[in-house]
């Protein structure tokens, strides 16, 4: 990442805030560590290691926010639904990089809008869930919550929390890290995203700045708050309150008026551009009718939010052989009534959020190049928890993207 260091973050105005802040209200979906001494041991080993990202990246992506929420801008993020640490490579980083920028291109060249490129990558690795457990096969075992918890492998032994798995995260979001900061000189930065589930390696992983005398989180540059974690007096609003970074919200189809608005208040006080996103997930047929009245009442409270679209969490069906998929036709709609919603309401479509593969798989069903029939899904079939877009299939939701833009 290259920078002017003008760019700054601006610090929080909550002096009673401190990292361990969040420990003081309830905390949906954490880990149920065995041996809560060896978790606390790793967590204290991940404090004492470098941050991932520095304040001064922070602050030049929230910039960049600030430019998409004054309509300058279009935000593409995407990424695995879940890392895993066996698939990391510098050939799996640089075929999502390229795809995102591949997408990037097609945006820009149909809209005149630069693009901002937000991946999901490098700390992906832990994932809420609605169920504590699951069924695989015959096998009745603890939900798989992401690499940085458990193992994906059908198996009780496997699925045993793990803390030592925190402190192998960390080291892969390095890596991961470092291979986005070696991309050629010239193109754009791809900055790096993830849910903040995980609290306590969130909080670890917090630093200080005297400088800016803020604290910023420095696993990755935007940190998000997903739809079950959002309750405004819970510990990941709590936590993220007290951040410099940019941060963002999801929101589904159960979040009210006052749900919103009280996360705007919790998480952008100060009416900041680029501060706070909010990323929609409401479903291809609920979007154009429940997002207006949230677009107008954030509107009207004075928070100059980045709006986001996440087409792919609300339209998630399975297939009859039980396998997990989306289709793109259905996403596609999503996106257009996200547009349509903004049209109406005078105000900026922001970005959207995907979950895609850099490399050729058969998750989602549909596409107009190369479509995947729904028996072909299982072919290619390789995403650790969620269905992911192929390439073919993330660059036709740009294209959608820019006629859309274009209107």
């Amino acid at each position: 990442m290259t920078s002017l260091r003008t760019s700054r973050a601006q610090p929080r105005d909550d002096r009673s805030w401190r990292p361990q802040s969040w420990r003081e209200s309830p905390a949906a979906q954490q880990p149920q560590w065995p041996d809560q001494a060896a978790a606390d041991a790793v967590l204290r080993r991940v404090g004492e290691l470098p941050g991932l990202v520095a304040g001064w990246e922070c602050a030049d992506l929230g910039r960049a926010l600030a430019g998409v929420a004054a309509g300058r801008g279009f935000v593409l993020q995407g990424g695995d639904c879940a890392e895993t640490f066996g698939t990391l490579s510098a050939i799996g980083l640089h075929s999502r990089c390229r795809l995102l920028s591949s997408m990037a291109h097609t945006v820009t060249a149909g809209s005149g809008l630069p693009a901002v490129m937000i991946g999901r990558i490098a700390g992906q690795y832990a994932k809420p869930r609605s169920s504590a457990t699951e069924d695989v096969g015959d096998a009745h075992l603890p939900s798989y919550r992401g690499d940085m918890i458990n193992a994906a492998a059908p198996d009780p032994g496997a699925r045993r929390p793990d803390p030592s798995r925190m402190l192998t995260a960390y080291f892969h979001s390095a890596a991961a890290m470092n291979g986005l900061r070696l991309r050629p000189a010239g193109e754009q930065p791809v900055y790096a995203s993830h849910e903040a589930l995980v609290l306590g390696y969130e909080e670890a992983l917090a630093r200080f700045d005297p400088e800016l005398g803020s604290w910023t989180g420095t696993s990755a540059h935007l940190l998000w708050i997903g739809d079950r974690t959002r309750a405004p007096e819970g510990a990941h609003v709590r936590f993220l309150s007290g951040l410099a970074n940019p941060v963002a919200v999801k929101v589904g189809p159960s979040a009210s008026l006052g749900d919103v608005l009280a996360l705007c208040a919790a998480l952008d006080p100060d009416r900041t551009p680029g501060r706070l996103t909010l990323i929609t997930r409401l479903g291809a047929p609920a979007v154009a009718a429940a997002l207006p009245p949230l677009i107008r009442a954030v509107r009207a409270a004075g928070h100059p939010v980045v709006w986001v679209c996440d087409p792919m969490h609300g339209n998630t069906r399975r297939t009859k052989s039980g396998y997990k998929t989306r289709d793109v036709s259905v996403i596609c709609a999503e996106i257009r009534g996200f547009f349509t919603a903004h049209r109406e309401c005078g105000t900026h479509p922001g970005g959207v959020h995907l979950e895609l593969a850099g490399e050729h798989v058969t998750e989602c069903v549909g596409g107009c190049v190369n479509p995947v029939a729904e028996d072909k899904v299982p072919h290619a079939y390789q995403t650790a928890c969620d269905p992911r877009l192929s390439p073919a299939q993330a660059l036709e939701c740009a294209a959608v993207v820019a006629a859309e833009l274009n209107r």
